[in-house]
């Protein structure tokens, strides 16, 4: 594959298949979704061998190491091998088990949930979106200091 000296950022994670068009990659680099060194990089940046990229795109997020310059989009294994992909293991799988996590549904005209439906949810959910309690000692604490008749 040919190979150029001076070469955008928005070109290159177009040409390494990252983004689906330049121009979702010159926004996303416009947007600040694109660092280098954790500073945002203007779509002319030009890349080098052997810098590394942070690139959010969604919720997915890739940090990406240049081994190669390419100048043009071509077929997803010739790109694999312009680009190391470093992103550390535990963001990698943060990423991937959101999509196994269940889906809670209801039928479509069921209603409301009932008291104790909305309970069996909770407890199914394991309390993930419930607000935390306050502790058990506080309203005894309040009525320990005064007199009672």
């Amino acid at each position: 594959m040919p190979e150029k000296e001076k070469l955008r950022i928005d070109k290159y994670l177009w040409s390494i298949r990252l983004f689906k068009t330049r121009t979702l990659a010159s926004d996303a680099c416009k947007a600040g979704r694109v660092k280098l060194n954790g500073t945002n990089i203007k779509p002319s940046h030009e890349v080098k061998v052997g810098e590394v990229y942070n690139v959010s795109k969604g919720l997915e997020r890739k940090v990406l190491k240049v081994t190669g310059l390419l100048e043009s989009r071509t077929d997803a294994k010739t790109a694999v091998m312009f680009y190391e992909d470093i992103t550390p293991l535990e963001q990698t799988t943060a990423y991937k088990s959101m999509f196994h996590a269940p889906v809670l549904s209801r039928d479509r005209g069921a209603g409301r949930p009932t008291k104790r439906d909305r309970r069996e949810i909770d407890d199914l959910q394991g309390g993930f979106f419930t607000a935390p309690q306050p502790p058990e000692g506080g309203a005894e604490d309040e009525s320990a200091g005064k007199d009672t008749l």
